[in-house]
């Protein structure tokens, strides 16, 4: 296997591992997020509408 094709392989799984710990990282953001967002609905109940 040529030295190229696995600096090719090493820089892809490289920038996979960085892709899905960023897809990681925002979706435990979204999910404190929302749950800081139903505890204040849930403390302010006149806000129903």
């Amino acid at each position: 296997m040529s030295e190229t094709l696995l600096a090719a392989y090493a820089v892809f799984w490289g920038l996979t591992f960085v892709f899905v710990l960023s897809l990681w990282a925002r979706q435990r953001r979204m999910e404190q997020e929302l749950k800081r967002l139903n505890e204040t609905v849930e403390m302010n109940p006149s806000a129903d509408g």
